[in-house]
């Protein structure tokens, strides 16, 4: 334990105050939070200053490790029951349109000249909830944290672009209270994306397309789980001695989400965990902002930027495509 501390202590330091200072700024920014916030200020350091070697362990346990305890936590948030409150047409569409992006994500990614690893994180991103989704992908599926502050900044950049967007182009076709919310809750990057966008056409349509969101948010688990699956598979040879499996972080992740769907657990302990996720999301963000390069940004930011616009855009086409379908259906 002592070598431990010896060998980390300043790069953890390091990523914590960049953490506290991320907090104390994101209330004067609006366009950040706390978890983008502390990921800028991590790259802006890390580009602009010459850091000790001896900060290496420490900032690379906070980015990895640190990562994996967050998503943990982040579990405590995450009930599947909440999936039951949508309507049968509500929940088959959003599992479809899961299933329908999660295998148009790896088609696309192969196709177009996005790398791959970060092509995949901007497509989980997309296709759940954001920021969390990413981070709880990431350390399954890609080896590069470059690729993880790229995905972010493009999902982030994305999903606001949709939220003012949206609303400009659904108010004029004369849709329903009902189709509205399912497109908005459908598609949009992260729940502040889906309030901001639902509430400012009306209540009506943000009180459904908060309940959509949060039926994507609900199906976390099984996705990183199929997820993972999906990108691994072709890494995983015929040799009968390879075999896929889930790293142990995912594995605490399930067992955490299916004990709050099936215990009910204090809100206010729930709650703190949650907070707790944010927090230590945040100390990991910091760590990767540190370790990625403007050179490296530029060079794959250009082609990410790209790519998220068009599965975005599939993904509005998937909903309205399986919402008229139902509509013939039901």
């Amino acid at each position: 334990m002592k070598e431990f501390f010896q060998k980390n202590a300043t790069g953890i330091g390091i990523a914590l105050l960049i953490t506290v200072a991320a907090i104390f700024l994101a209330p004067f920014v609006p366009a950040l939070n706390g978890i983008m916030m502390a990921l800028v200020l991590g790259i802006i350091i890390g580009n602009f200053s010459r850091l000790p070697k001896g900060l290496a362990p420490g900032i690379g346990f906070s980015s990895s490790k640190i990562l994996e305890f967050s998503i943990v936590l982040m579990a405590f948030t995450i009930n599947i029951q909440d999936f039951r409150s949508l309507g049968v047409a509500n929940i088959s569409l959003v599992l479809l349109m899961m299933l329908i992006m999660m295998l148009a994500t790896v088609w696309f990614a192969r196709r177009l000249k996005c790398p791959e690893s970060t092509g995949h994180l901007v497509g989980f991103g997309t296709i759940i909830c954001g920021s969390s989704a990413i981070a709880a992908v990431a350390p399954g599926i890609s080896k590069n944290q470059g690729d993880i502050a790229i995905a972010l900044a493009v999902v982030n950049l994305m999903g606001s672009v949709g939220m003012l967007a949206l609303p400009i182009i659904l108010a004029p076709l004369g849709l329903s209270a009902v189709d509205s919310g399912v497109i908005i809750g459908g598609t949009l990057h992260s729940v502040g994306n889906v309030a901001g966008a639902g509430y400012g056409m009306e209540k009506s349509v943000g009180d459904l397309a908060i309940s959509v969101k949060m039926a994507r948010v609900a199906m976390l688990t099984p996705a990183v789980i199929f997820f993972t699956y999906l990108v691994r598979r072709k890494d995983v040879t015929s040799e009968s001695t390879a075999k896929f499996s889930l790293p142990i972080y995912l594995w605490a992740f399930v067992a955490v989400s299916v004990l709050v769907s099936v215990v009910k657990l204090p809100t206010e302990f729930t709650g703190f965990m949650g907070d707790s996720a944010k927090f230590f999301l945040s100390v990991s963000m910091a760590a990767i902002g540190l370790k990625v390069s403007f050179s490296e940004l530029y060079r794959s930011g250009r082609r990410a930027i790209g790519f998220g616009a068009i599965l975005f855009g599939v993904q509005i086409a998937v909903v309205i495509s399986l919402m008229l379908l139902f509509k013939i259906i039901f």
